[in-house]
């Protein structure tokens, strides 16, 4: 709508100002002659805000207005005062373009400074003392015809900027739903890879059992069936929408090892702290090894601060299997009699 509102501008004032400028007798030629540089000027700004597809500064449209007006009351003066609004008054109606090009995104500014001006034009009609009825005629029906026409355009363009507005919400929404999906998906191909690799060490320990090789008597097969078993609990719960996902994971364990007849007491200090998945499975890695290993009694506490989160471990175990430290969780463990102790640590990184 502004690349056709500069070329109609454009067209208008050199199609219709520039023959009556040439041809016609003026009162103060070189005020017309102004008046018309003036608006071409402004004509030519505007093309560059536009062609740039930027918004007019408040400044520039402001300043733009003030000349538009200026020249427009000094051709209507260059002119003498039988012919205002005639021919040669060539800026009759043809500023409301200007300040439809400038105002087109202040709606309300444009209709006040459009019927002011209207407003100060037959006032100055009335004072130039010109009472005859068929120039008050064709006065009002050249006003109508322009301001109806430029009002035209401005619901136009409301129109348009409504469904645009309309769309873009649209496809905005379209593309959050889409992200939304891509997420879910990225999340499920997520887990199931997470449970394949899961299973991929459960897997084997079916099999075996299913087909005699392993003895579930024995004391190797139970402790691997018991990891298999915190694992895949642990598993489970990392998929449960709640609070503090790290205590209810740790949760999990516990309740796997007191399932299997081992006593477990179990505390938790400190406020929740948003942890990733990732670390999450790291730091519960050593307490999932060293709980399937306890053999009656287990201890476990959970020590959150501002700076680091500990998981500490102490079971009547062995140290074989416990997860080695990480890139991200540093692991700490070491055999004191017949007990194993660990402290898986993960420090949060900084806000």
């Amino acid at each position: 709508m502004r690349i056709v509102l500069v070329c109609a501008t454009g067209a208008l004032q050199f199609g219709l100002g520039l023959q009556p400028l040439l041809t016609r007798e003026y009162r103060h030629r070189w005020l017309a002659v102004a008046a018309f540089v003036a608006l071409a000027c402004v004509t030519a700004v505007c093309c560059g805000w536009v062609l740039r597809r930027r918004p007019l500064p408040a400044a520039v449209a402001a300043a733009g207005t003030v000349l538009v007006l200026a020249a427009s009351f000094g051709a209507m003066a260059a002119a003498a005062p039988g012919q205002r609004h005639a021919a040669p008054d060539w800026s009759f109606g043809l500023v409301g373009w200007h300040l439809l090009l400038l105002l087109l995104d202040r709606v309300r500014v444009l209709v006040a400074v459009l019927a002011a001006h209207l407003v100060a034009s037959l006032g100055l009609l009335l004072s130039s003392g010109v009472a005859d009825r068929a120039a008050f005629g064709a006065t009002g029906a050249a006003a109508f015809g322009a301001v109806s026409v430029q009002l035209a355009v401005v619901v136009i363009t409301r129109v348009l900027q409504r469904q645009s507005q309309e769309a873009t919400a649209v496809a905005e929404e379209r593309d959050r739903l889409e992200t939304r999906v891509l997420l879910a998906r990225q999340w499920e191909q997520g887990q199931r890879s997470a449970l394949a690799g899961q299973l991929g060490s459960t897997l084997p320990l079916l099999a075996g059992l299913a087909d005699g090789d392993l003895d579930p008597r024995e004391e190797d097969t139970r402790r691997r069936c018991a990891l298999a078993a915190t694992q895949l609990r642990r598993q489970f719960a990392e998929n449960d929408e709640v609070p503090d996902p790290l205590v209810h994971e740790v949760t999990a364990c516990v309740d796997a090892a007191e399932r299997l007849g081992v006593d477990v007491s179990f505390a938790v200090s400190g406020a929740a702290v948003p942890v990733p998945p990732q670390v999450r499975r790291e730091l519960t890695a050593p307490v999932v090894t060293a709980l399937s290993a306890a053999r009656s009694r287990a201890r476990v506490s959970v020590l959150r601060t501002d700076r680091e989160i500990r998981i500490a471990v102490v079971a009547d175990a062995g140290a074989d299997g416990v997860t080695a430290s990480t890139g991200q969780v540093r692991v700490e463990h070491g055999a004191y009699g017949e007990h194993l102790r660990l402290e898986a640590r993960w420090r949060t990184p900084p806000s």
